[in-house]
C-alpha cells in the first residue's frame, strides 16, 4: 500500500521509525530536513497523491495537546485532543482535511513518549476527570498494525484512571484491543452514516456490518463503545429519505449492541470553514453533495439553519428511543462559547457538545501540525 517513506533526519534511527521501515522493507526511504518540505510545498494535486500516498515520519515539535473548545467533551471540565498523525486512510468527500491540508500524503509523528509526557503532565495537575480525544486529524486505528498507537498508549492510560481515552474511528481495525485488557477508561468511538451514504460519501470505509461486528466482539470483550453520528448528513439524492435512512441505522445499531456497553452517544451537524469547503469544491467540481443546501454563517459553511434544527431534532427523538439522556450529547455550530481563534473571536471551526435535555423535563478542528512555508512551527 505505501511505497514510499520520507524520514526526517532527526528520526532515522528512533525506535518506532525502525519498526514501521520493518513493516515496510521494500518501500524506497528518502530523508528529508523537515516534514513540511514534503507536506506542505505549493501546487500538489490532492487527488493524485490520494492514490498512493507516502508516508512521512517526523518528530512532533510542540503543541502535542490541545484545548477542544468550550463545552466540548463528554461530561468532564478538561478537554483535549491530540493528533499523533496527520491524513486519513479513507476517502470522506465531506472531509474537513481534504479541505485543510495540500497533501494526501499522512504524517506520523514517531515521538509518541513526548505526547505520553505532555498527558502526563496535564494529568497530574490534579485529581479532577480530564478527558483526551485522538481521532480528528486522522484515524486512531486504520493504520495500527504500522503506528502501534494503541499498544503504546493504553499503559499510560492504565496509570491514569482519571482520564479518559477516546478513540475515533471508522475501522474495523480492532485486533490490538482485542490483546488487551479492556480499560474503562478508554472509549472507543466508532463515527457512523447509513449505509447507502456511507457507499457514496465514504470511499473506502468498512460497510456497516463489517464495523457492528466489530463493535460487537468489542462490546463481548468489555470495551466501552462510543457511538458518534457526526456529522448528520442530508443527501439530494436522499433528499426525502432522510428520517427513514437514520432511523434504519438506529435500529441496526442498537438491536445489535448491548446497552451496557454503550459509554456515549453523540450527534453532530456538518460544518466547516469556508475556506476549506471552497478547496473541497476545487477538487470536486461535480459532486452533487457538495452542491446541497449549504450556507455560510459565521465564517463556517453549514446546513441552512433551518434545515439543521430539523436534522438534529429529528435524530435526537428518534435516538431518545434508545438511549437514556444522560448519555446523548447533542454537537452544534454555534459560536456562544466556542473556543477562542487567534483574535480572541469565537473560533468559527469550533464545535459545542451539551448533554441532550431530559425530555420528561424542558427542552473542531485545528490540526495542531508542525508547518512550514511562511506557517507556524
Amino acid at each position: 500500500m505505501i511505497d514510499t517513506l520520507y524520514i526526517e533526519e532527526a528520526v532515522l534511527d528512533h525506535p518506532r521509525t525502525r519498526a514501521v521501515r520493518a513493516r515496510l522493507p521494500r518501500a524506497a526511504v528518502i530523508p528529508c530536513r523537515h516534514y513540511g518540505e514534503i507536506f506542505n510545498r505549493r501546487n500538489q494535486h490532492f487527488r493524485l497523491q490520494k492514490r498512493r500516498p507516502a508516508l512521512i515520519l517526523a518528530r512532533k515539535r510542540d503543541r502535542f495537546l490541545l484545548p477542544a473548545p468550550a463545552a466540548y467533551g463528554l461530561g468532564a471540565r478538561h478537554n483535549f485532543y491530540f493528533s499523533h498523525m496527520l491524513n486519513c486512510l479513507y476517502d470522506c468527500r465531506y472531509c474537513f482535511l481534504q479541505g485543510m491540508y495540500r497533501s494526501a500524503h499522512y504524517v506520523l509523528f514517531v515521538n509518541y513518549e513526548d505526547f505520553q509526557q505532555a498527558i502526563e503532565h496535564q494529568a497530574g495537575r490534579d485529581e479532577a476527570p480530564r478527558h483526551f480525544f485522538s481521532g480528528y486529524d486522522c484515524d486512531s486505528l486504520a493504520l495500527e498494525p504500522l503506528t502501534g498507537f494503541v499498544q503504546a498508549f493504553l499503559p499510560l492510560f492504565r496509570r491514569l484512571p482519571h482520564c479518559l481515552l477516546e478513540l475515533r474511528t471508522k475501522s474495523t481495525q480492532i485486533r490490538a484491543l482485542l490483546r488487551e485488557k479492556p480499560l474503562p477508561n478508554c472509549v472507543v468511538a466508532f463515527s457512523l452514516t447509513p449505509e447507502p451514504l456511507r457507499q457514496r460519501l465514504e470511499h473506502g470505509v468498512p460497510p456497516l456490518e463489517r464495523r457492528l461486528a466489530a463493535m460487537e466482539r468489542l462490546a463481548r470483550r468489555g470495551w466501552p463503545l462510543g457511538l458518534r453520528f457526526d456529522p448528520l448528513l442530508h443527501d439530494p439524492e436522499h433528499r426525502c429519505d432522510f428520517a427513514r435512512l437514520y432511523e434504519e441505522l438506529f435500529t441496526a445499531v442498537f438491536s445489535r449492541l448491548p446497552a451496557a456497553a454503550i459509554h456515549s452517544v453523540s450527534l453532530g451537524v456538518f460544518r466547516m470553514p469556508e475556506d476549506y469547503f471552497r478547496n473541497l469544491l476545487r477538487l470536486h467540481p461535480d459532486d452533487a453533495f457538495l452542491a446541497g443546501p449549504f450556507t455560510g454563517r459565521a465564517g463556517m459553511t453549514a446546513y441552512r439553519e433551518a434545515l439543521e434544527a430539523e436534522m438534529l431534532d429529528t435524530c435526537r427523538r428518534l435516538l431518545q428511543r434508545h438511549v437514556p439522556p444522560d448519555k446523548l450529547f447533542i454537537c452544534s455550530t454555534e459560536t456562544e462559547g466556542a473556543a477562542e481563534g487567534p483574535t480572541g473571536a469565537p473560533d468559527p471551526g469550533s464545535p459545542i457538545l451539551r448533554p441532550c435535555p431530559d425530555p420528561s423535563g424542558s427542552i473542531q478542528p485545528g490540526s495542531g501540525a508542525d508547518t512550514m512555508d511562511g506557517h507556524h512551527e
